[in-house]
Parts: structure tokens; C-alpha cells; sequence
């Protein structure tokens, strides 16, 4: 069955190239191999839905539901107001509040595209009208969007937790510093940058503004503190900080009169639309990963992968270099369900730990999200700004060079990610 896999290979390949949604990509191909092979039907749709069957993976849908809540609330609008008030006096202020603005985001959402469709729509237009050119504003809205999916409570942590069965509060708490890091990263590349632009000026600081701003996010500011803190203290499980999370995202948006019955059903429709489209790529990468599995491609890897060398950092270069190709043209929850479980085994034998090694597999993924072919970011960056996706990507490319330094310091040194789970005893 060798030609076989192959070719299931193959017609992957040209299906995504061709932008067909990746779970009807890897679906269809891997549903005529277990077929081809002497499988049932029925033993195909039993492991597609078994790929669904994960307590774990009940947080993703309530994550999702927390982001578009703070969407639609005016959640993120708070904060940007509370960010402009308080970098008001700095040179390219707006330029810094785009980055805080989604640092505070990231904390409620943990998805990217939830990020910049909710905050790129508000900050480009505005970074335009005060003097910034739309590649940058663009770019750096689209950057600084992948924070979210890093910073806690993150989506492809969930996932990539539930696929090496690793605890997820211990692979939340090594992802905050790598964010952290992510948005130090961009905002070294907007210093340098805004200093050749003196006509980027300040504006007055306004002390009863930022009390103001302040106050507007104070309910806010509890999302956060339950999310993580309930989940890195032991007191919730994610799913069930996420269910609280939710709760609380409702009671604000009563208190802010923003949460009306349409806006809810309208929340509710997009949470689900996503989480679909999210577990038809969980289900049928499931098959996909079986079908490599009986084909022994772990070994197969790993015998490639030793005989090139065995050294740890030779291995985790090796990583780096096809998670960044990889992330370019596939999903990154396809991308995470397929190569893990090949990966995973090769690297805890050559003693990567598997918290770190999530780490480095979700930012690689995560900077895909700014390359064609596939690029989500981009193209979301490009609709809600009205201006071509080529553009937008233009503007990304500066900033792909803090966004991969940052991913070359934490491959290169794990205590980065795995100090604070040592701190919280993980």
C-alpha cells in the first residue's frame, strides 16, 4: 500500500493548493485508502468520530464562544480605549496600542482570526487617518494577532494537549512568556521603525480619560483571572474555566446593555460555524493519523531523523524548518493532528520535552498564518480592511523577522517556556 499512501499524499496536496477546506482535503483521500485497504465504511466514520470523543477538546467551542462574546460586547474596544489613554505621550503611540490592545485581547481569545477581525477593522483605519502607511498599520495588525493564539486560553494549545496528552495548565503557563516575548519582539521593530518618523507625534495625556478607560475595564479584567487562574491554581479544569469564562462574558454585556437577544443567537451562529469547521478537520485528521500510523510513518521518521543526527538541536532545527513550510499551506489544528503524534515520539526519546516542544509547534504554526498560500490572517486582515490580500502580506513581511527571532530564542533555550510551570508546579 505504499503507492497507495502516496498518492493519498498527493491528492492532499493538490486538494489544499487548490484551497478546498482542508477536512473535505483529508477526508476524501483518506476515506478511498481505508477503503483500498480492506476497511469498512463504518470503521472509518467510528474512527473519524472517535477523533471527536475527548473531554479535553469541550474547551475548544466555549474559547471560541469567550472571543466573539468580547467581539461583539465591545470588550475589545474597551481596551484599545484604555490603551490609547495610557500610551497617549509615547512617539507612535498607536503603533504600541495595537499591540497592547491585542496582549489584553489575548487573554480572552485565543484564536487570531477572532483577533484581528474584531481589532484590525478598528485599529488600521484609525492608525491610516493619523499619518501611518496601510502597509505597516496592516501588517502590525495582522502580527500582533498572533498572540492570541499563544497567550492562554489558547485553541491550538487545547488541541495540541489533547493530542500528546500533556496538561494543558502546564502548556498555558509555558506559552505566556513566548507571547510575552512576541509582543516585546514587535514592539523593538516598532521602536526602530517610528524613530525615523518624527512626524508620528504624541498626543496630550489626559489623566481623567485613562480613569475613565480604566474603569471601563475593570470587568474585563476578570476573564483573565478566571481563566488562568482557576486552571494554572488546580481549581478548574479548562473546560469548566471556559464555561465560567463564558458566564461572566454574559453578565457584562448586560451591564454594559450591549448583549441583546440578537446578539447572542448571532454569537452563538459563529461559535458554532467555527467549531465546525474544527471538528471536521479533528475527525478526519483522526483517520488521516491512523491510516500513518498502520503505515508505520513514525518509524519511518525517526529512523530519518537519527540517521541524520541525534542531537537534540539538530532534530528541533529539523522541526522548525518544516512546521514553518508546513504552516504555510495547511491548518494549524490539521498540521498539529497529523505531525504530532509522528513527531512527538521521536523528540521525547531524544529528550525534548513534550510541554516545550508544543510551544515551539505553535508558534511555527502560528507564523504560517501570515505566509500564502494559505495565510488566514492575511486574507481576514485584507477583507475587513478592504484592500488586497497582496498588500496586506507586503506589509506583514517586515515583521516576520521579530516574529521568527523570537521563535529561533525559545527553540534554542526551553527554560524560556518551561520556568513558570517549574514555578507553579507543573
Amino acid at each position: 500500500m505504499i503507492l497507495e499512501l502516496w498518492m493519498v499524499g498527493v491528492v492532499i496536496t493538490l486538494l489544499l493548493l487548490a484551497r478546498v477546506p482542508v477536512g473535505l482535503a483529508f477526508i476524501g483521500p483518506s476515506l478511498w485508502y481505508t477503503l483500498a485497504d480492506g476497511n469498512s465504511s463504518g470503521f472509518a466514520l467510528k474512527t473519524t468520530f472517535d477523533g471527536l470523543n475527548s473531554f479535553p477538546l469541550l474547551a475548544v467551542p466555549l474559547f471560541i464562544l469567550v472571543g466573539v462574546l468580547a467581539n461583539r460586547l465591545g470588550v475589545a474596544d474597551r481596551l484599545y480605549e484604555f490603551c490609547l489613554a495610557a500610551l497617549a505621550r509615547v512617539r507612535g503611540n498607536l503603533a504600541y496600542v495595537n499591540i497592547g490592545t491585542a496582549v489584553g485581547f489575548s487573554w480572552m481569545s485565543g484564536s487570531a482570526l477572532a483577533d484581528v477581525a474584531g481589532l484590525g477593522k478598528i485599529e488600521v483605519p484609525h492608525m491610516v487617518k493619523a499619518g501611518y502607511p496601510y502597509r505597516f498599520a496592516a501588517g502590525l495588525s495582522a502580527s500582533s494577532a498572533l498572540i492570541s493564539p499563544v497567550m492562554p486560553p489558547s485553541i491550538p494549545a487545547v488541541i495540541y494537549a489533547a493530542t500528546a496528552a500533556v496538561s494543558t495548565g502546564a502548556l498555558f503557563a509555558a506559552s505566556v512568556v513566548p507571547a510575552l516575548l512576541m509582543a516585546v519582539g514587535l514592539c523593538v521593530y516598532v521602536f526602530v521603525w517610528t524613530a525615523r518618523r518624527p512626524d508620528l507625534a504624541s498626543v496630550p495625556f489626559d489623566v481623567r480619560r485613562l480613569r475613565s478607560a480604566a474603569i471601563g475595564t475593570i470587568g474585563p479584567a476578570f476573564v483573565p483571572i478566571i481563566l488562568l487562574g482557576g486552571i494554572l491554581s488546580g481549581t478548574f479544569t479548562p473546560t469548566e474555566a471556559a464555561s465560567v469564562a463564558v458566564l461572566l462574558m454574559v453578565v457584562l454585556g448586560l451591564l454594559y446593555r450591549t448583549l441583546t437577544l440578537r446578539v447572542l443567537l448571532q454569537s452563538l451562529r459563529e461559535t458554532a460555524a467555527i467549531t465546525g469547521g474544527i471538528g471536521l478537520i479533528l475527525g478526519s485528521a483522526a483517520l488521516l493519523g491512523l491510516i500513518l500510523t498502520r503505515a508505520h510513518v513514525s518509524q519511518d521518521v525517526a529512523e530519518l531523523v537519527t540517521a541524520v543526527s541525534d542531537e537534540p538541536w539538530v532534530f528541533m532545527l529539523m522541526v522548525n524548518i518544516v512546521m514553518l513550510i508546513l504552516g504555510t499551506v495547511v491548518d494549524a489544528t490539521a498540521a498539529i493532528l497529523v505531525t504530532v503524534p509522528v513527531l512527538l515520539p521521536i523528540a521525547v526519546n531524544l529528550g525534548v520535552d513534550p510541554v516545550y516542544f508544543g510551544v515551539v509547534i505553535i508558534i511555527n504554526l502560528m507564523i504560517g498564518l501570515l505566509t500564502p498560500p494559505v495565510g488566514s490572517v492575511l486574507f481576514v486582515t485584507a477583507s475587513v480592511t478592504g484592500r488586497p490580500v497582496e498588500e496586506v502580506f507586503r506589509g506583514v513581511t517586515p515583521f516576520l523577522i521579530p516574529l521568527v527571532a523570537v521563535l529561533a530564542l525559545i527553540s534554542a533555550f526551553p527554560a524560556i517556556s518551561l520556568w513558570l510551570p517549574g514555578v507553579l508546579g507543573f
